[in-house]
């Protein structure tokens, strides 16, 4: 199965971008602390540059088709500190493509103390396109303004000659999350060179595609390890079922005939809040368990929520005592450099 797989995804177009197979090690410290097994995938290792992450995975897959089919501008869009967008940028400039970035403003940045990955976009060169909400719109709202700015631009463009290649809020499509079907065939690779046998694989889930091409590589791999996402935001009934209809479409892009079901899917929802971009004590509580047990360093945002989630799992008995798990790091670190109401408590002295 897993020579089937690794076929399919060699066929596709994909740029060269981050740096594979990115570490995978055992948590030992926090395993003897804990009573379990557990281990962690370093995707916050990607690259291709200092602040790389998960991202860099899909961009490989959407930028290899965007060259393949002759584009020389990227649009995608996020918050003002999304990682996808930076990570885009990154690479855009590193493949000779201009980048074009719609954001919206779920912590309104300070123009005057510009931080983090914005201040990343900047250093890059981005064009950046900054909406505020009006007043009475929804976040969702919001960001279907940018979704249409940033088609109404594309089509200018590309009226003037240009080829334009338009990427999803975190890269969430079919081509992208082939390139987490390619992440669950390296890991499962490193787990058989290792001897370990997870039963449990936790990461952070927003948009769903790092969700969905996880959990779509491991099925396609026959394996019975439980993906679990946590959700980093509000996820309404229905978004098992986007995930499942994502899966498909990629494995279908792939040319695979497997297909998922909404029960393929688990997603933990009780670490979210208070939203998206908004820190929580069990967050923070995370962030520091990691980084005085092992040296590690999570987000608040992303990974620290997905840390707290798996923490939460295995002290309720959701993952029994001696049980094997692995933490898919996602990278974001740079969160912790952002403005204050994203980083929230995390500089008390405590």
């Amino acid at each position: 199965m897993a020579d089937d797989l690794a076929y399919l995804l060699e066929r596709k177009p994909r740029a060269s971008l981050g740096f594979f197979p990115t570490p995978f090690t055992r948590l030992d410290r926090l395993s003897d602390m804990l009573k379990v097994d557990l281990w962690i995938k370093r995707d916050d290792f990607t690259g291709m540059n200092l602040f790389g992450g998960n991202k860099i995975r899909k961009l490989e897959y959407l930028l290899g088709d965007a060259l393949a089919s002759g584009c020389d501008t990227v649009f995608t869009y996020g918050a003002t500190q999304s990682n996808h967008a930076m990570q885009t940028v990154a690479a855009c400039r590193r493949l000779g493509l201009n980048p074009i970035l719609y954001l919206n403003t779920y912590v309104k940045p300070d123009p005057n103390d510009v931080r983090s990955n914005m201040l990343l976009d900047r250093v890059f060169g981005a064009e950046m396109h900054i909406l505020e909400s009006r007043p009475g719109e929804s976040e969702a709202d919001t960001e279907e303004r940018c979704f249409d700015l940033g088609k109404a631009h594309a089509a200018r463009l590309e009226s003037q000659g240009h080829g334009c290649c338009d990427i999803p809020l975190g890269g969430a499509s079919p081509i992208g999350s082939a390139g987490f079907i390619g992440g669950a065939l390296e890991l499962t690779r490193q787990c058989t060179d290792g001897g370990v046998d997870p039963s449990f694989i936790f990461c952070a889930t927003g948009t769903g595609g790092t969700l969905a091409g996880l959990t779509a590589g491991y099925r396609a791999l026959g394996s019975k390890a439980r993906i679990i996402g946590v959700a980093v935001s509000d996820k309404n009934s229905e978004y098992e079922t986007k995930c499942s209809n994502l899966a498909n479409a990629s494995l279908a892009w792939l040319g695979s005939d497997v297909k998922l079901d909404a029960s393929d899917f688990t997603v933990e929802r009780g670490y979210f809040q208070p939203g998206y971009e908004k820190p929580n004590f069990a967050a923070t509580e995370a962030i520091r368990l990691l980084a005085r047990t092992e040296g590690l360093i999570a987000d608040p945002v992303y990974t620290g929520k997905a840390f707290a989630g798996m923490l939460g799992w295995i002290r309720s008995g959701g993952a029994p005592m001696g049980s094997t798990l692995v933490f898919w790091h996602t990278g974001g670190a740079t969160a912790l450099f952002a403005e204050s109401a994203i980083v929230g408590d995390l500089s008390s002295e405590i």
